[in-house]
């Protein structure tokens, strides 16, 4: 496994994710994966762009997962089905590296991100009803300062900071964008961080 995963996990096994704590709103489980790989020694992640005919954040850059299912006897159970529906990645070609701070969604859900590595050669199997786009980014690419901005927006009377990432004629923001600066955050205090000017 690459040396960044390798160290990455050991930094998230170290450290207890924070799981929400919102009193007295309740709000529906899911979660998701983070996908990591590595191809030509160029670590990456893996995001999906949602169909526009999904109900909630339709079009929108995201990582594969969903709600929680009554059949789904753990959080990361859900994370693993939902990404092999999404994108035909088998729960047992997943390694978990660990998890990070849970976050709630305007749409009502408190979302789990599980992070994990998968095969660098994996043949994607979109599923055409939820992924209209399977995309990968170098993190060195996400690590850059000018391709990530902050805008305050007005959201249910509060004055909140959004995040964005650009990687060509894509966007990533809204909750993806959240978990993803949860990430970098740490992958940038890493031995082996990527560097930025790659």
């Amino acid at each position: 496994m690459e040396a960044l995963f390798e160290e990455l996990k050991e930094k998230l096994q170290k450290t207890p994710y924070r799981p929400l704590s919102l009193p007295g709103l309740a709000l529906k489980e899911a979660s998701v994966l983070i996908p990591l790989f590595s191809r030509a020694s160029v670590p990456q992640i893996l995001f999906t762009k949602r169909t526009e005919s999904l109900r909630n954040h339709a079009g929108q850059i995201s990582f594969p997962g969903g709600a929680r299912d009554e059949s789904d006897s753990t959080p990361l159970h859900a994370a693993l089905r939902e990404t092999h529906e999404e994108v035909g990645i088998p729960p047992a070609q997943v390694e978990v590296l660990g998890l990070l701070d849970e976050i709630p969604t305007i749409t009502q859900f408190r979302v789990l991100p599980f992070v994990g590595v998968i095969p660098p050669d994996f043949a994607y199997v979109a599923n055409p009803g939820e992924i209209e786009e399977i995309i990968e980014v170098p993190i060195a690419h996400l690590l850059k300062p000018e391709v990530h901005r902050i805008q305050m927006w007005a959201i249910s009377g509060r004055e909140r900071e959004i995040h964005f990432y650009d990687y060509g004629r894509h966007v990533i923001w809204g909750a993806t964008a959240r978990m993803l600066r949860n990430l970098l955050q740490i992958v940038s205090t890493l031995r082996s961080v990527p560097s930025s000017a790659e």
